[in-house]
């Protein structure tokens, strides 16, 4: 690699929170220990569950497994991002790459990474993440410009490798520099187990991170995949209504975060040029007699009015609570990272002392964040 690092050295963070899950996270582990780029380590963040902590723990406590995997309590509050913050701190690797827990990536997932990490100005890549509906299919009436309601790249995203706006979360990797640049992802926004289904965490990071290094090339490759499990209950239309309006509250709060311009920039084209477009598709199949067309033309203007409802609710709900986030240097394991400016500082984590620090870092992060709270909308 071009700075100097092994093209092997990446950790890659899976956050856990269900026992619900356990073949899922076995089989997300599996997938991570055959790429044909080896990892580094693989390091299973646990969200405020100790039965499944101590599950795991066992399940990887074999020597030979012990410092390929390595199982951690989420040192900060309950929520994606704290836990996604612990695994930062504790990873060795200079690259970090985030996996969801219900999701298996292909082999050469980590290999398309490494490689577009030759150019060092490049800060995060990100990959393309397939469905894989419980029901064998997809929903007729689901449509593709909607893909990221369950996780998954979206038709109106630019084929190959290009530079974007902001990577996925699910199916993501940073160098590990961009935390010691930007900080870690903010609380108070993104997911918090089973609560309403929000995000935004990741564009907020993104956004943050291209403020800090404005030379920063964030990519999408495509050849990075994943295969992100759908289950039944996603696949229904109250599914898709409930996490279209939250989308709309999230993208309230990333707003508030990094500002309206910012925040919006790539659903500016999503929504004048993509979404039009399938809805043309959907109700030109339906005049052909295909299947489904009526169905996906009404679900993207259904989409767009719930989105919009949700991002109206969650601006005003910000300005009358005053919404701030919080989030600071990812203290490194092996020692404080380089300051950045503004928000708290966060846990150490990756040893002994990484509960006992994210329970004083939760308390300072509630403390600065007591503003932060805008009803359902809210998630920390």
């Amino acid at each position: 690699m071009s700075d100097g690092t092994s093209p092997h050295d990446f950790s890659v963070v899976i956050c856990v929170y269900t026992e619900d899950r356990w073949e899922d996270i076995l089989a997300v582990v599996d997938s991570v220990r055959k790429q044909s780029l080896p990892a580094l380590e693989t390091l299973l963040v646990v969200d405020h569950n100790e039965r499944l902590r101590a599950r795991l723990a066992e399940e990887y406590a074999d020597a030979r497994l012990r410092e390929e995997v390595r199982v951690l309590a989420n040192a900060g509050p309950r929520g994606l991002s704290a836990g996604r913050n612990t695994g930062i701190a504790a990873a060795r690797g200079a690259f970090v790459a985030f996996l969801d827990d219900d999701a298996v990536a292909e082999r050469d997932w980590l290999h398309h990474f490494a490689a577009a990490y030759d150019d060092p100005r490049v800060m995060a890549v990100g990959g393309r993440t397939l469905p894989a509906w419980a029901s064998g299919r997809r929903p007729a009436w689901f449509p593709e410009e909607f893909d990221w309601v369950v996780g998954c790249t979206y038709r109106g995203l630019a084929p190959g490798r290009v530079p974007v706006r902001n990577v996925l979360g699910g199916n993501a990797s940073f160098r590990r520099t961009a935390f010691d640049a930007a900080g870690g992802f903010a609380t108070g926004i993104g997911r918090d187990g089973d609560r309403r289904p929000l995000g935004g965490e990741e564009t907020e990071l993104c956004i943050r991170l291209s403020k800090a290094l404005p030379g920063a090339i964030l990519l999408m490759d495509d050849r990075a995949v994943i295969h992100h499990k759908v289950p039944a209950v996603r696949e229904r239309f109250d599914y898709f209504r409930t996490r279209v309006y939250a989308e709309g509250l999230s993208k309230a709060l990333v707003a508030q975060s990094v500002g309206a311009q910012k925040g919006l920039e790539s659903e500016r084209r999503y929504t004048t040029r993509v979404l039009p477009a399938g809805v043309l598709r959907g109700a030109g199949d339906a005049l052909r007699g295909r299947s489904g067309g009526a169905g996906r033309a009404g679900a993207i203007v259904t989409g767009v009015a719930l989105a919009a409802g949700g991002y109206a609710l969650g601006r005003l709900r910000a300005r009358r609570s005053g919404t701030t986030f919080s989030w600071g240097p990812i203290e490194r394991a092996d020692g404080p990272a380089a300051e950045p400016t503004g928000g708290p500082t966060a846990p150490r984590a990756g040893d002994g002392s990484a509960e006992r620090a994210g329970s004083r870092a939760a308390d300072r992060t509630r403390d600065r964040a007591a503003g932060s709270e805008t009803g359902e909308g809210a998630a920390t």
